[in-house]
């Protein structure tokens, strides 16, 4: 029997998290807006949160919960959503707002900001007192899409979830643990555990993933059919080392028996390219813009 989604949170440690507005800065870009925010966590430290959109508001619209990657790039943080990193095309903030969402991005424990521990230092910390650096994250992310949810400008039905690396594997995971997330996109982070340990791969993927236990119950695969029926598109390279295309077809596996069971199999879509490594294309792109067009 699958696992659960309770379950499945308690093996993650997820974490219970609030955030406080405490500051907000809105910038007019000509074709779209920016604000930068400032939330305080229920723990007590700020941190920083980015939002683009449409300059006018047309009452409650589609957004999107953004998480950023990590890429080793520990300088980055939030600011993925307007400056872009190395992986991308180009920033997906501003081609966001202009396709009509409102897109929020918060800055994860140990980058930007929040650089002054490292990742290290703060999955052993965790670990150690029972709890792990991804459940945190997940917390967070959970608590970002609580504020995100109760924006004037936001249509709680109409909410998604998108992210590259380690922002693909925060979407679809919190995906699977939340119903309030209507649609996920992610990329370049879909690949079965097992299969990854069994070739080596899996030392490639960051301290932050760290989850004691969580293979002798669950697989990635069934984790990603825990989002069915809700439309769920997975983008993929096939010369990606992080995910390997046997590690790639065991996880589909697993979570095309989910759609199926769920009598919702065209909702989920797998997009593969050959000769792509760890890195958005423009395929992966239009494909993302075109799911949340149909489901949002």
């Amino acid at each position: 029997m699958p696992i659960s989604a309770e379950r499945l949170k308690d093996l993650l440690h997820v974490t219970d998290a609030s955030l406080d507005l405490v500051a907000s800065v809105a910038e007019d870009r000509g074709d779209h807006a920016v604000e930068r925010l400032r939330f305080r966590l229920s723990d007590g430290p700020e941190i920083r949160g980015f939002i683009t959109r449409p300059i006018a508001s047309r009452g409650r619209g589609p957004a999107l919960l953004y998480a950023h990657a990590h890429g080793g790039k520990y300088d980055i943080g939030a600011s993925e959503l307007l400056d872009g990193r190395p992986a991308l095309l180009d920033a997906p903030g501003p081609v966001l707002a202009r396709e009509g969402y409102v897109t929020l991005c918060i800055e994860m424990p140990t980058f930007g900001e929040r650089a002054g521990v490292t990742e290290s230092a703060a999955a052993k910390a965790a670990l150690w007192q029972g709890r792990t650096l991804f459940g945190q994250m997940l917390g967070e992310q959970a608590a970002a899409l609580t504020w995100l949810a109760s924006r004037g400008d936001v249509d709680t039905g109409r909410i998604g979830m998108t992210g590259i690396s380690m922002g693909a594997t925060l979407s679809y995971f919190l995906t699977a643990i939340d119903a309030r997330i209507a649609a996920v996109a992610h990329l370049c982070s879909y690949a079965d555990f097992t299969t990854l340990i069994e070739t080596g791969a899996h030392d490639l993927h960051g301290h932050y993933l760290t989850i004691p236990g969580l293979l002798s119950e669950t697989s990635n695969g069934e984790i990603a059919g825990l989002i069915a029926p809700r439309p769920q598109l997975i983008c993929v390279g096939l010369d990606d080392p992080l995910t390997p295309p046997p590690a790639i077809r065991r996880a589909f596996t697993a979570t095309a028996a989910a759609y199926d069971a769920a009598g919702k199999r065209p909702m989920l879509a797998l997009l593969e390219e050959e000769g792509v490594g760890h890195r958005e294309t423009e395929t992966m792109r239009r494909a993302v813009l075109d799911f949340f067009r149909r489901h949002l």
